[in-house]
């Protein structure tokens, strides 16, 4: 399982405060993107998660410019997160450096603008979902009913998606539904969050994700990344 460090973008800067040396009083603290994204590809992350915070609000791609930072700073894939809701705004990201996008559970209900963006990014795109019961009622479907989380994986993977990224607390139930989502479904997933230590990053791993993105745990010091990596091997 991959372990991919995420890193939210707002005004250019990252919203948490990273210094490498906390524990030891060594270094200084950044909130430099680029910075950041350089220091753990150097501890050997496969690919630098980055959520366009800005943009998630404003429905379009808004920090392209740190986008731009990091890919100018490192060679590891980049994925994209937030404001990313057509395929021109998709064109953005990868003009500003990105390599990989995020698109968010909106685009289920919408087939044409999801067969756009898969034509601008074939592989290298991927669906956010949210696989909480409650989470999914709450969402305002255009359909009779809620879909359930395998429902929603099965369409998607129908249309060409073959990545999801599934919102992560934590829970039994919610690793349950990973490890029948990883068994039934021919996608790559990638859990996103839900792992303060690293007992819970080996029950991800034992159920099937294919890579976690982590951001507060490993910018705040919680996780190590080394040993998160070998924790996840």
């Amino acid at each position: 399982m991959q372990v991919i460090p995420a890193i939210e973008v707002e005004a250019g800067r990252s919203r948490l405060v990273f210094w490498p040396g906390v524990s030891s009083g060594v270094g200084a603290p950044t909130d430099r993107p680029e910075r950041i994204a350089e220091h753990f590809v150097g501890l050997g992350a496969p690919v630098i998660h980055v959520v366009d915070f800005d943009g998630a609000r404003a429905g379009r791609p808004a920090d392209l410019e740190a986008i731009g930072a990091i890919a100018a700073r490192v060679a590891t894939p980049i994925q994209v997160a937030g404001g990313l809701e057509s395929a021109d705004a998709i064109r953005l990201a990868f003009a500003a450096g990105a390599t990989r996008v995020v698109l968010g559970a909106a685009v289920v209900e919408d087939p044409p603008t999801l067969r756009e963006c898969l034509a601008v990014a074939g592989d290298w795109l991927a669906v956010g979902l949210d696989p909480r019961p409650d989470r999914l009622a709450a969402f305002p479907w255009k359909r009779p009913r809620p879909p359930t989380i395998r429902e929603l994986a099965d369409e998607l993977v129908g249309l060409g998606v073959r990545r999801l990224v599934l919102t992560h607390g934590g829970t039994d139930a919610e690793l349950a539904t990973l490890a029948a989502l990883a068994r039934e479904v021919d996608a790559d997933l990638l859990v996103a969050g839900g792992a303060d230590d690293l007992g819970a990053l080996r029950r991800v791993r034992d159920a099937g994700a294919t890579g976690i993105i982590l951001g507060r745990a490993l910018l705040s010091g919680a996780i190590d990344y080394p040993a998160a990596v070998e924790a996840a091997s």
